[in-house]
């Protein structure tokens, strides 16, 4: 891996360092993984992504199961 150097204001420095430190990362884990969200697409990279964010949301459904029409009910 190569190392390169960035000039960030101040302030969105340490919005940065706050952030990751709220998602329990590193400030070079998110910055590198940003600049790869944003320049190496890939068509399930989308829903890889998804379905991490879901397995981390320790929600429980209870074995409540829905179908089709119950999610569309208005």
């Amino acid at each position: 891996m190569k190392n390169v150097t960035l000039s960030i204001e101040e302030d969105v420095l340490e919005a940065g360092r706050e952030y990751a430190k709220r998602h329990n990362t590193s400030l070079n884990s998110l910055i590198r993984r940003l600049i790869k969200q944003l320049t190496i697409r890939s068509s399930n990279n989308w829903m890889d992504e998804s379905f991490k964010i879901m397995d981390k949301a320790k929600v429980n459904s209870g074995g409540k199961k829905w179908n089709r029409k119950e999610l569309y009910r208005v």
